[in-house]
């Protein structure tokens, strides 16, 4: 990951130092007595256990280091303090589908945070950057996975 700054949200920030925290202080503290033990069986050569601790450990310090340097590239946005009549970083957005007459709820978040199934897209997302800048009552076009689609913009809100 490039040093590059990364918006993100309170409470996605505060989601991976719980993680961060949990790695530090559970995790890895499980694998280094794990590792002790497999080495008290003897050959590490054809200890299965053995392997297996050192590549959870792998795993596990690559993760303490993505997260480390995330927090540290982080540019923190409280988005209960924003207010704009434009879709923004961490806009909850209604958009009604022109084709099918339904409407969709969007959260604009950070890489880390978004989970389409839960409504929360990422900032990189086509459809988060048709959006910035969008008012109520503005269209928006983007081509989807699935083609050309239209939305109207029916409400813009910071909570």
């Amino acid at each position: 990951m490039t040093s590059e700054r990364q918006p993100m949200t309170t409470q996605g920030k505060l989601k991976l130092e719980k993680e961060l925290h949990h790695l530090l202080s559970v995790e890895r503290p499980a694998i280094i007595k794990a590792i002790e033990e497999a080495r008290a069986n003897g050959d590490l050569s054809e200890n299965a256990d053995y392997d297996a601790a050192k590549e959870r450990q792998g795993f596990c310090e690559a993760r303490i280091n993505d997260i480390q340097s995330k927090i540290a590239n982080a540019e923190v946005i409280d988005i209960t303090r924003l207010k704009s009549d434009r879709v923004v970083f961490g806009a909850k957005v209604v958009l009604l589908d022109l084709e099918s007459d339904d409407e969709v709820s969007y959260q604009i978040v950070g890489e880390d945070e978004s989970d389409v199934l839960s409504g929360r897209i990422s900032v990189f997302s086509p459809l988060a950057r048709a959006m910035i800048g969008k008012k109520k009552g503005d269209l928006i076009e983007f081509k989807s996975p699935k083609g050309e689609k239209e939305y109207e913009v029916k409400q813009i809100s910071f909570e």
